[in-house]
């Protein structure tokens, strides 16, 4: 009885020995920043025995994506990324995205706030799409977007954009995929 007594017992940090309560931390669960105008959408994901169906995208009557209105999609693409392959910067000065990566894969997803008169200037976000989950996220025009796979497995994703890819006159400009640091699509550690 006396065992099971001292086993529920709090600890406190004198408890733990000095060569490891020094480098105690706790993990910041603060909600990060987000990005003006960037937007991840919970979509409909239903599962049973025989497998599951997710929900890409609703559109009105007119064709409009019913979520973002003003968006009109003009074309639809499927991406295969390998392991270990990253995919960043790029943006665009007229072009807008919404990705969707498949629910069963997972991407890395870095975005930062390239608009210098937006209130979230150099504002970067970073986070995981996929992963059993269904969602789709908009990008606005001017924030910088990459994405990263750093799992074992291929993932997939589809993206919508509202002007057709011009290889004459393309709207995707680059930049390092490192603008974030070296260490920006490494998995955390810890």
């Amino acid at each position: 009885m006396t065992l099971q007594k001292t086993m529920f017992k709090p600890l406190t940090k004198d408890a733990i020995a000095p060569q490891y309560a020094d480098d105690l931390t706790v993990q910041d669960y603060s909600k990060k920043p987000v990005i003006d105008g960037v937007q991840l959408i919970p979509l409909n994901m239903f599962m049973d025995d025989g497998g599951s169906l997710a929900e890409i995208l609703r559109f009105d009557d007119e064709g409009n994506c019913q979520v973002l209105p003003e968006f009109k999609i003009k074309q639809a693409t499927f991406s295969q990324m390998m392991p270990g392959t990253i995919k960043a910067f790029h943006m665009h000065y007229n072009q807008e995205d919404i990705w969707f990566v498949m629910p069963y894969d997972r991407l890395l997803i870095g975005l930062v706030d390239c608009r210098q008169n937006s209130k979230t200037f150099n504002v970067s976000m970073r986070f995981v799409m996929g992963g059993g989950r269904a969602q789709a996220l908009y990008i606005p025009r001017g924030v910088a977007h990459g994405l990263a796979n750093v799992w074992l497995q291929p993932a997939n994703m589809i993206y919508c954009v509202n002007q057709c890819f011009d290889p004459v006159n393309p709207d995707e400009l680059r930049l390092p995929w490192n603008t974030l640091g070296d260490d920006f699509w490494e998995i955390r550690k810890g």
